[in-house]
């Protein structure tokens, strides 16, 4: 499974654009990974975009992984199903979901890192490592040190989420992230396909570095 560049939809930040086309730009540009993320659509319009992103990922054997809602990530046949720490218990979702699938689970600290191994995650989101608009309801922020030591207590991979762009991608990697999530710097992009790119750039040149 490929984490390094793993988007996350947010219709608040997308300019008036459509999921499907900021998702369609973004995977143009190199995205690996694809979470559809919806706080505000009824269940029924969140089926229906999810079925078209789900169709759109296929078509470039892309992962496709639903934010929280494992009832809409189950009806579309969603690849997996990324929850939070105040959403749907981990160990539940993965009774749900099945061993087949994709399960991430939010964590902040190493202890609900090593609870959500436990019932099940592939992986985990480390949240936040920096502070960001996106979720302004978040806990402090992990820095690059709280990602280090997080990644350092995990067996499974780590992903940083929060904050993240440009700037900060290479040394996320370099404190033993498995990729960053990846939301404002890609959504609200003027050229999301060009902004995806330069950070895929990014990623892979951290990627060819050797190991000291």
């Amino acid at each position: 499974m490929d984490y390094s560049l793993y988007l996350v939809t947010d219709a608040s930040l997308s300019r008036g654009r459509s999921h499907l086309e900021i998702v369609a730009a973004a995977i143009r540009g190199g995205a690996t990974l694809v979470q559809y993320r919806e706080k505000n659509a009824n269940t029924r319009r969140m089926i229906e975009e999810a079925l078209e992103l789900r169709a759109l990922c296929r078509q470039h054997a892309i992962p496709f992984i639903v934010n929280d809602r494992v009832d809409v990530a189950l009806a579309v046949d969603a690849d997996g199903v990324h929850v939070g720490q105040e959403d749907m218990p981990a160990a539940m979702a993965r009774q749900l979901i099945g061993p087949a699938r994709i399960l991430g689970v939010s964590a902040e600290n190493s202890t609900q890192a090593h609870q959500a191994q436990a019932e099940g995650a592939d992986y985990i989101g480390a949240s936040p490592v920096f502070a960001t608009p996106t979720k302004p309801d978040a806990p402090p922020p992990l820095g690059m040190q709280g990602l280090r030591e997080l990644a350092q207590a995990c067996r499974i991979p780590v992903v940083a989420i929060g904050g993240m762009n440009a700037s900060n991608a290479a040394e996320a990697l370099r404190n033993g992230a498995a990729g960053i999530a990846v939301v404002s710097a890609i959504v609200n992009a003027e050229d999301v396909e060009l902004a995806a790119y330069k950070l895929k750039e990014i990623i892979e040149k951290e990627r060819r570095q050797p190991l000291t």
